[in-house]
């Protein structure tokens, strides 16, 4: 009775003291904390947006945009399928609304047209497990000939949702490249992204660096437009504006012969003559092996990178370049240069993305926040291990040691998991030691009872302890149960909450019946009352 085995005590010390260890480089400088050795815990809570301020950006795919450079790809994938052999015969190949629409000249190929086109309807399935699968485009023909493919309401959905799932994975990498900490990008909705990044000292740059598509490809030169010249490309040719000659635009080969996909890295340097800042790029082995064959067979003529319709490049071919490492000059600077190798490694957005809201968080907004919490904490905690002390007098000391090292432990748990703590968080700490108190409560009206019943006092402490113990494991599981599914099923400040809420539950079960059985029983064997005070 009330004796706990050295073994116990020893693990409940070791808990506290690594909470304890954990949780003191938060009182250091984050220069501070970089100068101790390794082997010393270095890590320190993550402040939210809404504590250290940042900037707060919300996407959303521009579906126009979308539909209508798919619709120009679509058109090019009909006219391929149009020339394989036997050749089909048709005129009027174009967008037509939200379709491709073509006639087929001869009715007799018109059901081999179908046949071919039938392929292009692009079946999408909406998850892994496989299920019914909704075709991208509808496809009608008529009896006079003409085809169209179609976008379906379905089909254009469920593309939404895939370029914002990997949207979201493309800015994640993009955002990490800045060295931010713990960005926040989630889904909004079904077709927006809402994109946080604390202590990001230049929002701007941040919507340089997300919001760029970055779509990549190569392509040869066939003449340069001086600025204010006007003209038709020819067929097969494109007019892009160049970004190295302002006003001047290039005439471009159509078909791109390599795109961004075959890049597998892209580092900012500095080149070796002229000092200026360039973006060297690695290329996978196919792509490796297709540049090597282009620059071998067209020496003397330019090579266009172009860059969301852009050119930011276009040297000259000396020599064939084999080994697929080539490099990107430009007028960059050093953070120009570092952010186009970003955009490289990071990979291209499937669709554009517009900005339908910013707003940019100041650190005095974070300053006052935490003030504004830290105040509130330290009001809660006060008037709840006051009350506790008046009830329960020297047990209540008991709890309020154990409130205490629960806090503690709550902020080691968040600085170990390297979670991020928000305003809403420090509001689940404050509730936490409110209701941390519960449980103590629960323990002393049991051995209340049990004391009133004429039971020896070390008797009512232990039955106190172990019959309250099942109804504290219900209350705080059943509790447990609403604060995760808030955290799984909630977004922003919600997540935040029940982050820390989860966190001071799980302690609290351990704080409560753990360490202040172990107070308790200290407390006991050093003072052997013959009759609780309770």
């Amino acid at each position: 009775m009330l004796v706990i085995a050295r073994w116990k005590v020893i693990l409940i010390l070791l808990v506290i003291g690594a909470g304890i260890l954990l949780v003191i480089p938060n009182f250091f400088s984050r220069e501070d904390v970089e100068s101790w050795p390794g082997w010393v815990p270095n890590n320190r809570i993550v402040l939210g947006l809404d504590l250290q301020g940042g900037a707060y950006l919300l996407y959303e795919v521009d579906r126009v945009d979308y539909v209508d450079k798919r619709l120009k790809t679509l058109v090019g994938e009909t006219r391929r399928a149009m020339l394989e052999a036997p050749r089909i015969g048709y005129t009027g190949l174009g967008v037509q609304g939200d379709g491709v629409q073509l006639r087929i000249r001869d009715p007799e190929q018109i059901d081999i047209a179908r046949e071919r086109l039938e392929e292009l309807r692009n079946p999408l399935v909406s998850n892994l497990l496989g299920g019914s699968a909704v075709n991208e485009f509808d496809l009608t023909v008529t009896d006079d000939g003409v085809i169209r493919l179609g976008y379906t309401d379905e089909g254009l959905t469920q593309r939404v949702k895939g370029i914002v799932q990997q949207s979201i994975e493309v800015i994640g990498r993009r955002i990490d490249e800045l060295g931010t900490t713990e960005p926040s990008i989630q889904r909004q909705g079904e077709d927006r992204i809402l994109v946080e990044a604390p202590g990001l000292g230049d929002p701007q740059r941040l919507k340089a660096i997300v919001g760029q598509t970055a779509q990549m490809s190569f392509h040869l030169v066939r003449e340069t437009l001086q600025p204010g010249a006007t003209t038709t490309p020819p067929p097969g040719a494109i007019i892009v504006p160049s970004v190295e000659d302002e006003g001047a635009s290039l005439v471009l080969d159509a078909e791109a012969l390599m795109t961004g996909e075959d890049l597998v890295d892209a580092q900012a340097s500095f080149e070796q003559q002229t000092n200026q800042p360039v973006v060297n790029f690695r290329l996978s082995t196919s792509g490796g092996r297709t540049f090597a064959e282009v620059t071998a067979a067209n020496i003397g003529r330019q090579f266009a990178i172009v860059l969301d319709d852009e050119v930011i490049s276009a040297p000259v071919i000396r020599t064939a370049i084999p080994g697929g490492s080539g490099q990107i000059s430009g007028n960059f600077t050093v953070e120009t240069a570092n952010d186009l190798a970003i955009l490289l490694r990071a990979g291209s957005l499937p669709a554009k993305l517009t900005i339908i809201e910013e707003r940019s968080v100041g650190p005095g907004l974070g300053a006052d926040s935490v003030e504004a919490g830290e105040i509130a904490a330290i009001i809660g905690a006060i008037a709840v291990g006051l009350f506790i002390f008046l009830v329960y007098g020297t047990f209540g000391v008991l709890a309020n040691i154990a409130v205490i090292v629960n806090v503690i432990l709550i902020f080691a748990v968040l600085t170990a998991l390297g979670a991020t703590l928000t305003l809403p968080g420090i509001a689940g700490i404050v509730l936490t030691i409110g209701t941390a108190v519960d449980s103590n409560v629960l323990i002393y009206e049991r051995i209340r009872e049990e004391a009133s019943q004429g039971r020896s006092a070390v008797a009512a402490i232990d039955l106190g302890f172990k019959r309250a113990l099942g109804t504290i494991l219900d209350a705080n599981i059943t509790t447990l149960i609403a604060a995760l599914a808030l955290l799984l099923l909630g977004s922003g400040p919600i997540r935040g909450f029940a982050i820390t809420y989860a966190i001071g539950i799980a302690t609290t079960i351990f704080t409560a019946f753990t360490f202040t059985r172990l107070l308790v029983a200290l407390w006991y064997h050093r003072t052997r009352p013959a009759k609780l005070a309770l």
